[in-house]
């Protein structure tokens, strides 16, 4: 089983998930090297951009851009397990509805009860708050593998 963690590039935690499943789950590949490039990537994307005097748009068909893009597409798409880790913005949030849309199981921790809720999250197979409870769900599916 291949598990792709999404969450924002300043959301950190999500390295100690990765951690927790590795442990769980030694013989299932956790994805969370994205997170490597740190919390700055975005804005020295943007920043480099810019300075090529690039606006959005251009920047969106640079290579960097595109390279940027298909290393996280592949990893999406050699996935079979999808977690979304709030908080988490647009762009995780866009990851989590390609996933929905290829048929992924997908799973949502969310860092405590959100003040503002939204239904879209049933999109989702299942919402946590909770890491023990997402790694019960997680077991299930593990012994569904073995079987």
């Amino acid at each position: 089983m291949k598990v792709y963690l999404i969450s924002a590039l300043k959301n950190w935690k999500v390295i100690d998930l990765g951690n927790t499943l590795r442990e769980a789950f030694p013989n299932w590949e956790i994805f969370d090297d994205w997170i490597s490039p740190g919390p700055h990537a975005d804005d020295y994307w943007r920043k480099f951009e810019k300075k090529r005097k690039n606006d959005y748009r251009k920047a969106l068909k640079s290579y960097a851009a595109k390279h940027i893009f298909e290393f996280d597409k592949h990893h999406l798409d050699e996935s079979d397990i999808v977690i979304l880790i709030t908080p988490c913005g647009k762009s995780g949030h866009l990851e989590l509805g390609y996933a929905v849309g290829k048929g992924k199981k997908t799973y949502v921790l969310f860092h405590e009860e959100p003040t503002k809720w939204d239904i879209m999250y049933l999109f989702s197979d299942e919402v946590f708050f909770q890491v023990e409870d997402l790694i019960t769900v997680l077991r299930s599916l593990e012994k569904q593998e073995k079987s």
